[in-house]
């Protein structure tokens, strides 16, 4: 029989992982007075290219921001398609239908829950322009499969690396392929935060120059130091563009979490170690399968039940976790699931199986430098106690 004990206070599913470091630089950069984007923003985006091996990097408010700019640059626009996955965040596909172009939604491969390059060759015509590939939770897609495809139909490839910071496919972190673009996430949540932000990255000139703009009102290039002294005042709106840049308030938070990346990435490669060991010993749930060709960047730990060996679904797994004071979340609702999608395209049922199964079966358990090995600990004891209590 289990041996748990109820702890009092309750675990969160995820805290940011802040310290003096970031207090004490977010301090110099408000008495420095430049609290627009500015100097911090620019060496942020230098160095984040530098560490992921890119040639250039856009630092922008959010990684939606950077997922529209990608599509804008490359061109994408009314009339076209683009190919992604229904398991992934509403801003995956939201940016697509603001580029006026139409999302097109392949199944995911059941095993690592990334899209399925079978799937995304099934759903490709002549009005596909661009593939949209998500490394969910940290999983890394198959891209020299996806790449292939895109070689092959002439099309172009944004990576959603939301989830990816870290993540490397066949021994090279994301974000360093000759083609394509990459966007990141600095949510709260992720491996590195900057509260809000995100960053576009790229070898492409033409891209870099393009997004640039459009993240920038349209402004020609570099109009955002037109203040300080022997800035140029004139300046030319190129495009109707956005205000999606980053700031310095911001890029100060990120250059010292860049910083401690490598710290901070080890604390959780720790715990989802002791996850993936501990509940491959259980039956009734199934740790997350890692490709050989895969490096995980554990932005989140799925835990995916097997309902089949278990008395309750997954709804009441999680309502079990946080009862016994484990917070959670679920990665993701499909898309596809959504009022606006399913009025808009008429989804339903059986159009996404492996999806479907995948959604029904998930949980994502706290995963963050800042949990303790006894809270780590005790979450692994809360999941063994439920699937004690109500294994078949």
């Amino acid at each position: 029989m289990s041996q748990f004990q109820k702890r009092d206070k309750f675990i969160p599913y995820n805290l940011p992982d802040l310290t003096e470091a970031e207090v004490h630089e977010v301090d110099d950069t408000l008495r420095s007075l430049w609290v627009a984007k500015g100097p911090r923003t620019v060496k942020f985006e230098q160095e984040f290219a530098a560490h992921v091996g890119a040639k250039h990097a856009v630092a922008m408010n959010s990684c939606t921001a950077a997922l529209h700019v990608a599509l804008l640059s490359a061109g994408i626009g009314p009339g076209d398609e683009v190919i992604t996955t229904p398991m992934t965040f509403a801003s995956t596909a939201s940016t697509i239908i603001h580029c006026g172009a139409t999302p097109v939604f392949a199944d995911i491969d059941s095993s690592t829950g990334c899209i399925d390059p079978d799937e995304v060759e099934k759903k490709i015509t002549p009005k596909t322009k661009a593939i949209v590939p998500v490394h969910y939770s940290g999983q890394v897609c198959d891209l020299d499969r996806i790449y292939g495809l895109a070689d092959r139909y002439g099309l172009f490839v944004s990576e959603d690396g939301a989830h990816a910071l870290e993540s490397r496919y066949k021994g090279r972190l994301i974000g360093c392929r000759p083609k394509g673009t990459v966007s990141y996430s600095f949510y709260a949540t992720k491996n590195l935060t900057t509260g809000e932000g995100g960053m576009l990255v790229t070898d492409s000139d033409e891209i870099d120059a393009k997004a640039r703009i459009w993240a920038g009102q349209g402004m020609s290039h570099n109009a955002w130091n037109r203040y300080a002294k022997g800035g140029a005042w004139r300046y030319d709106i190129c495009e109707p563009g956005f205000k999606y840049n980053m700031f310095d308030i911001q890029a100060a938070l990120g250059l010292v979490q860049l910083s401690r990346l490598e710290e901070m990435q080890a604390k959780r490669l720790k715990i989802a170690e002791k996850y993936q060991r501990e509940f491959a010993k259980i039956d009734a749930v199934e740790p997350p399968f890692v490709p050989d060709y895969a490096t995980h960047s554990w932005h989140l730990y799925v835990l995916r039940i097997r309902p089949e060996l278990l008395t309750i679904d997954r709804d009441r797994f999680i309502g079990e976790l946080n009862e016994r004071n484990v917070g959670t979340s679920v990665h993701f609702i499909p898309v596809t699931d959504m009022s606006a999608y399913t009025k808009r395209f008429g989804f339903k049922k059986g159009d996404f199986p492996n999806t479907e199964k995948h959604f029904e079966r998930i949980v994502s358990l706290p995963l963050y430098p800042t949990l303790s090995e006894e809270e780590s600990d005790y979450v692994v004891a809360a999941v063994k106690d439920i699937v004690e209590k109500f294994h078949k």
